[in-house]
């Protein structure tokens, strides 16, 4: 996936830890609904861990566009036992044919996707990084929600 909208990633130096910038606009209440869900495409709202996040409240400004990668059905069969979650036939078709990150489901606030230009979110995704997944030259991104 493709993380952004850190307000303090657009003058961060070169080493910078980037994705915990935000925290002065707040959050805003998860609104994670069972019938979306994580398939290549998505637009969700990136969100601090549980651990100091239990209500899943979003990030008012950080966002993430799913990229993933195809699952064979035996990788979901072991997913569902891993966290006794079922996928749905709609779910198994999008994870086997198109991809997704199917762990992130029912934990993230999902609230869009994609209609055109995911070859860039590819090469987004493709670029040379450092050890904390940063890309090693900045990238600007302008993203347009249409409604």
């Amino acid at each position: 996936m493709i993380q952004g909208g850190d307000p303090t990633s657009k003058n961060a130096a070169p080493n910078a830890i980037l994705g915990n910038g935000g925290d002065s606009l707040g959050t805003i209440r998860a609104e994670i609904r069972t019938y979306l869900f994580h398939k290549r495409g998505v637009l969700a709202a990136a969100r601090k861990g549980d651990n100091v996040n239990p209500t899943k409240a979003s990030s008012a400004c950080q966002f993430y566009i799913v990229t993933g990668q195809k699952f064979t059905d035996d990788q979901l069969n072991q997913m569902e036992l891993q966290t006794n979650r079922k996928f749905t036939p709609e779910e198994r078709i999008a994870y086997t044919t198109i991809g997704g990150t199917p762990w992130l489901d029912q934990s993230y606030t999902i609230f869009g996707e994609v209609e055109s230009g995911m070859e860039v979110a590819d090469k987004i995704s493709n670029v040379p990084k450092d050890g904390n997944d940063r890309p090693l030259a900045d990238i600007r991104m302008k993203v347009e929600i249409i409604k």
